[in-house]
């Protein structure tokens, strides 16, 4: 059925429309003999749009880094907290919906699919002290802060007089 019927034949629905209709490992590059321009690939999307319905608080305390996400009806074993690319914080999970053979919905407006958010951590992050809590639904991911560098002490040379 056709959008038109309904006056949705606006550019927006055209777009969204067309990024519905993106099969998977469609990209635009080396596979694109007919040097079109293609548009993003399905992964990419869903990813794009994982990130941008996930919503997250990011604080800074005196000794650490906090990073707080909601993540709605998830245990530890759905969430993944990665590093990517030596600096890159990957939050992510996939919440499912309950199958039951003998219900259907007659309403769901609960969020279904993937969360997933990306940070840059800052040069003075510790890579290596990295803690991550699920309380309530809530993560809070830690990560601590380098000390400062000690100041470098003047070196002082001795003039002699000739």
């Amino acid at each position: 059925m056709e959008g038109r019927m309904f006056g949705l034949e606006t550019p927006l629905m055209t777009a969204l429309q067309h990024l519905l209709d993106i099969p998977d490992g469609e990209a635009g590059g080396a596979g694109n003999a007919g040097g079109e321009k293609q548009g993003p690939t399905r992964a990419y999307v869903r990813d794009a749009r994982a990130m941008a319905a996930t919503p997250a608080d990011v604080k800074e305390l005196p000794g650490a880094y906090a990073f707080v996400v909601d993540m709605p009806g998830l245990g530890s074993g759905d969430i993944k907290v990665q590093v990517e690319d030596e600096r890159v914080l990957v939050i992510s999970g996939e919440r499912r919906r309950e199958e039951k053979e003998d219900a259907r919905y007659l309403r769901m407006e609960r969020r279904m699919g993937k969360l997933m958010r990306k940070f840059v951590l800052p040069e003075n992050a510790d890579m290596e002290k990295i803690s991550a809590v699920c309380r309530d639904g809530v993560l809070t991911v830690s990560v601590e802060k380098l000390p400062p560098p000690e100041p470098k002490k003047p070196k002082t040379i001795q003039v002699q007089v000739a």
